[in-house]
């Protein structure tokens, strides 16, 4: 590509950035980033960005709030450097599930994060499957709210899975549930749950039918697992076969991954939104998101409609 772009990683997930830039027939841009003794984070852009468009990259998974302030200190070293813009390709959102109070006296900490980023100079931000996607209005610069559904659509209609049932583990992803019910010209069923505390669920109701079926489970993210275990050991009550778990981010804090060694657990799919270990567990499948990220980077610098990036042109 001639523009004058550079595309800089930040320390989440130097892999995707280079498996993006391979495909946008570019080299990652050259960035130091180090501590001092004192934990404070250190940028040196090691080339000129000087009116070039500028795209940094970083997920804000673990350790979150060590790589949300690197994020923010390489916004002001590009800013301070002259870049045109800066674009800030977020693959995973922290803080969205923070988006709402739902008791008095809490922050909505995704409002936070959109304000702070803003302020600190970035000009668009480029996410995935966002939490809630009310948060794009949290921002007054353009947000592109990219989705891996056709990503998992497609993995899944290769396994060839006997009579699906797509299951939603709570209302909130009921959206998601039905578009992939209906790329994969399934059945799909709604869990109803409370949470007693934070990273803690119970299953109350199912509504639809899962008996005989095998469940794929779709969710935005997967934290700590607990959640997914109850959600298939309550299938497994009601007479489902062992299920697919899918979900775009695959945190997997703590002991997830051994909890997801679940007997009734076929597969779980995520994508390398965020960084995932090479020794991860065999039955952990992880998709691609870099096509989709380069293309959108394409589309950013050159024009074009990010819609054309899917195939239910309304997501």
């Amino acid at each position: 590509m001639e523009a004058k772009m550079r595309v800089f990683s930040g320390s989440s997930n130097p892999k995707l950035v280079s498996d993006i830039c391979g495909r946008l027939g570019v080299e990652p841009g050259k960035v130091k980033l180090s501590r001092f003794k004192s934990g404070e984070i250190y940028v040196h852009y090691e080339e000129s960005i000087r009116n070039f468009d500028v795209f940094l990259v970083q997920s804000l998974a673990h350790p979150i709030n060590e790589l949300f302030v690197e994020l923010l200190v390489m916004i002001d070293a590009a800013k301070r450097a002259s870049a045109r813009t800066i674009n800030i390709i977020m693959p995973y959102y922290g803080y969205a599930r923070q988006e709402r109070k739902s008791a008095p006296r809490e922050p909505i900490s995704a409002k936070l994060l959109a304000d702070v980023l803003t302020t600190a100079g970035a000009n668009r931000v480029v996410t995935i499957d966002l939490h809630a996607p009310a948060i794009q209005g949290f921002f007054n610069i353009p947000v592109d709210h990219l989705t891996a559904l056709d990503l998992m659509t497609d993995y899944l209609k290769a396994q060839q899975i006997p009579n699906p049932v797509i299951v939603s583990p709570d209302a909130g992803r009921a959206s998601m549930a039905e578009k992939l019910a209906n790329g994969l010209d399934s059945p799909f069923a709604i869990m109803i749950k409370k949470r007693p505390t934070h990273n803690e669920s119970v299953i109350t109701h199912v509504i639809g039918d899962v008996a005989g079926h095998t469940p794929i489970i779709i969710e935005d993210l997967i934290d700590t697992g607990t959640t997914i275990v109850n959600v298939v050991e309550s299938l497994k009550e009601r007479g489902a076969a062992d299920a697919y778990v899918c979900a775009t981010h695959g945190l997997f804090s703590e002991n997830a991954l051994d909890k997801l060694q679940h007997p009734s657990i076929r597969q779980v799919v995520v994508t390398d939104s965020i960084a995932q270990p090479e020794l991860h567990s065999p039955h952990v499948q992880v998709l691609s998101v870099a096509p989709m990220l380069a293309r959108a980077t394409q589309f950013i610098l050159e024009g074009g409609s990010i819609a054309a990036l899917f195939k239910d042109r309304g997501i």
